[in-house]
């Protein structure tokens, strides 16, 4: 079933349809992806690519690769449905050949490098801290308890001046990525299939990520698990001439994932089935990548020591950077109410990964083209930002301290007070009417 197919026979709204016709109109043939057979299909690689794979959480078969390879170059006849089958099958065990390695990360073993602390003089431990589920509750800006009846597991609202403080966190980060002549883009949250898996999630097996809308295929509908999928596909089957790169996005969006987790350290807000997210993004040439994920990684660092928080940057080892990426940096941040590090940021370089997947070139001179790179980063997750600030910059009395660059966008204001519960008091003075009638 096509993706045209697809918009017919389900109930899409115009601009959802339009979207999708989009892709479709970039889409190829999955046979004629290049996934860099040149250097897959030599056997003198075999051994590198296998070392790889084992630091890589040991996803992917090369020798299952070079096996289906053989079987169709070797002469042996087959019929025109055999070879179809084959070319499919090793269409499917190349795809799941992970990204290669940057030589500086290769030997950390199971374990990030500590880059940089910042601000640890900020790491108070001499009084008690709240975690953010319990200071929210005291300040009545927050409930996550009895919604699984209509809302769902792992459901929360956010109430009142935290409410107001979530969309002040998105507008100063939006605001800073502007100055760094970052385009801001409004993208879909329902994507095909193929397309979240040329960027490197898995749509297939009952424990994913990945909400499924209809049918359990490559070109089923789904929901996108972060804004780096439909920037990438923003892009699919297009030739970008090098001269325009590199091509800096944004987007604020919706992020949906579909597994969650039932570790203590992170209960709450923590991880979510869906939360909002500022996403950075860029297109670029070979040789822009790796001077883009610094820049990236920069810009992460600016923006939570703008806020005033202590956090960690982090060099990410082989067995953490997924399929897709070649080198990555992650950001823990300082919780004191959960007296622990947890991630708020992270940001990789994906090389050629994902625009090979999605056919993104640049012509590097008149007639010649290249694959591009990719690369992206997370500006701000709310979740877990507002439980790093809320945590961070609680005071004795139960209000919060607002960050100076976060007053601006809201009105000016200080602090964030406990908000007076009215209901239960209107009820009370209802029922004392009654007693006296």
């Amino acid at each position: 079933m096509n993706l045209n197919a697809i918009v017919k026979t389900t109930a899409c709204p115009g601009w959802l349809g339009n979207i999708v016709r989009r892709m479709s109109q970039h889409a190829f043939n999955l046979q004629s992806i290049n996934y860099n057979a040149d250097y897959l299909l030599n056997p003198s690689n075999i051994s590198e690519i296998e070392t790889n794979i084992k630091q890589r959480k040991g996803i992917g078969d090369i020798r299952l690769v070079h096996s289906i390879n053989e079987r169709l170059t070797k002469g042996v006849h087959h019929t025109e449905k055999e070879s179809s089958i084959l070319r499919a099958q090793l269409q499917a065990e190349l795809e799941k050949i992970p990204n290669h390695t940057h030589p500086d990360v290769a030997h950390y073993g199971t374990e990030p490098k500590v880059v940089q602390r910042f601000n640890e003089q900020l790491k108070q431990t001499d009084r008690k801290f709240y975690p953010f589920d319990d200071i929210c509750k005291k300040m009545n800006l927050f409930r996550m308890e009895n919604l699984g009846n209509f809302t769902g597991h792992r459901s929360y609202y956010l109430t009142d001046e935290l409410a107001e403080f979530e969309h002040a966190l998105i507008n100063h980060t939006v605001a800073s990525l502007r100055r760094r002549n970052f385009e801001l883009i409004t993208v879909p949250d329902i994507l095909p299939g193929h397309i979240i898996e040329s960027c490197g999630m898995s749509v297939h097996g009952d424990r994913n990520q990945v909400y499924k809308l209809n049918g359990d295929n490559r070109e089923s509908l789904c929901l996108s698990g972060t804004s780096e999928m439909a920037l990438a596909g923003y892009y699919a089957g297009r030739t970008l001439p090098a001269k325009l790169l590199p091509r800096k996005l944004m987007a604020v969006s919706r992020c949906y994932r579909a597994e969650t987790s039932a570790l203590l350290e992170e209960k709450g807000i923590y991880r979510v089935h869906q939360f909002t997210k500022v996403e950075m993004f860029a297109v670029c040439r070979p040789d822009q990548s790796e001077a883009m994920l610094e820049e990236f990684r920069d810009i992460e660092v600016s923006l939570f020591d703008g806020l005033g928080l202590h956090f960690l940057l982090l060099d990410m080892p082989p067995c953490e950077l997924g399929a897709p990426a070649y080198r990555k940096y992650d950001i823990e941040a300082w919780m004191p109410g959960r007296g622990m590090y947890g991630e708020i940021s992270s940001c990789s370089d994906c090389t050629d990964y994902q625009a090979r997947r999605l056919g993104i070139r640049v012509e590097t001179t008149p007639g010649q083209d290249t694959y591009a790179h990719t690369v992206n980063g997370t500006a701000c997750a709310i979740p877990r930002m507002l439980i790093a600030i809320l945590e961070n910059f609680q005071n004795e009395d139960f209000t919060i301290t607002v960050p100076e660059v976060l007053r601006w966008y809201m009105s000016g204001k200080q602090f964030l007070r406990r908000r007076k519960v009215l209901p239960e008091l209107k009820l009370t003075k209802r029922l004392q009417q009654q007693e006296i009638t």
